[in-house]
């Protein structure tokens, strides 16, 4: 049975970040195993996902029936079992990108290796999640890529040498020394913050609890002289425009 998966009702979860918008749309879980993706919609939604989720064995499935459904606005493909490097794996995404766009696509996979990672992104992904992570996780990093961002975990397997090539794709253009203000751990959150990321997410990548997390923005919050998140983000955001201001000195 590769067919859809009956739409199921909508849960607006409080922590799933999406907007009232992005409610009328669904989240398409693609993976060629019934079970499997009935159970992920069913496990998604009941977690906050914050939209319907619809179950499909492949894009053409779904696309032959998706008239019936709320209109995409996320893609969870699972490739979990395959490897980055299939020839048809690139294919495969190309086509739901196309397909499904603007909405993002983001891959469900097994093993955290950024090589996989970034074969992924180049594929046209927007976010890449391992199968080691909890279903909350799943689910913020769902919102993360529906809100624009790109989620990345950066796990043990992450090499040097990989992790180079993310700093020559991507440098990030950071203050010379935020740590003259902030303690690192403090540095590393709002590297986080700046990027969107929710305070699940946060916790997860820096392996802390969130309560941590939530202790560690209101003293950035004080440091700032901010009186919410939005705020910090701003001042965040002019502070990084303006490197030229900060002086050498480190602590």
């Amino acid at each position: 049975m590769n067919g859809l998966g009956p739409a199921a009702a909508l849960l607006a979860g409080a922590d799933s970040g999406l907007s009232v918008a992005q409610e009328d749309k669904c989240l398409l879980i693609i993976d060629a195993r019934t079970l499997e993706r009935e159970c992920l919609a069913t496990t998604l939604m009941a977690n906050g996902l914050g939209m319907a989720a619809v179950a499909a064995g492949s894009i053409a499935d779904w696309r032959r029936r998706k008239e019936n459904y709320r209109p995409v606005g996320a893609v969870l493909l699972n490739i979990a079992g395959r490897m980055a490097n299939e020839a048809a794996l690139s294919e495969e995404i190309a086509t739901i990108t196309a397909e499904v766009a603007p909405a993002p696509v983001v891959i469900l996979a097994d093993g955290d290796d950024l090589g996989q990672t970034l074969k992924i992104l180049e594929y046209g992904a927007r976010g890449f999640i391992p199968t080691s992570v909890g279903i909350e996780v799943c689910v913020e990093a769902i919102a993360l890529a529906v809100a624009g961002g790109t989620f990345i975990l950066a796990g043990h397997a992450f090499s040097s040498t990989a992790a180079a090539s993310v700093e020559k794709r991507e440098p990030e253009q950071r203050p010379k020394e935020l740590t003259r203000i902030f303690t690192l751990r403090q540095a590393e959150v709002v590297q986080a913050l700046r990027k969107g990321k929710a305070n699940k997410i946060i916790a997860y990548e820096l392996n802390l609890r969130e309560s941590t997390v939530k202790v560690h923005i209101r003293n950035i919050m004080k440091k700032l002289k901010a009186t919410n998140r939005t705020e910090v983000a701003y001042k965040l955001n002019d502070m990084f425009q303006n490197d030229g201001r900060w002086s050498t000195a480190a602590e």
